[in-house]
């Protein structure tokens, strides 16, 4: 099934939806600080669950009590779509049981 990238104003529409998330050089972007590294990587590995569900995968990086993640779609030539605006909804749903911010 192929995915239609989205303009920059359904982007921005759809940020404004998403606290804390940005379009950042062709990809949605956002950092989450936690209280320990244990809780930064087990954010890392349910993330790491949404992403095999959905079948789409995010740059994830875990540092120093922070995960990171940059994601677009590779499939529609790198560009943000409808995938990457539901992993990110779906992270920011599970984010707050970890206690990042």
């Amino acid at each position: 099934m192929a995915v239609a990238p989205l303009s920059q104003k359904e982007i921005d529409d759809r940020l404004a939806e998403l606290p804390g998330w940005s379009h950042d050089a062709g990809r949605l972007t956002r950092s989450y600080r936690l209280a320990s590294h244990f809780a930064a990587t087990a954010l890392v590995i349910h993330v790491a669950q949404v992403q095999e569900e959905l079948n789409h995968h995010s740059e994830l990086t875990l540092g120093y009590n922070t995960v990171s993640l940059a994601v677009n779609t590779h499939s529609a030539g790198d560009a943000v779509t409808d995938l990457d605006f539901e992993l990110a909804r779906r992270v920011r749903d599970l984010a707050p049981a970890h206690g990042a911010h």
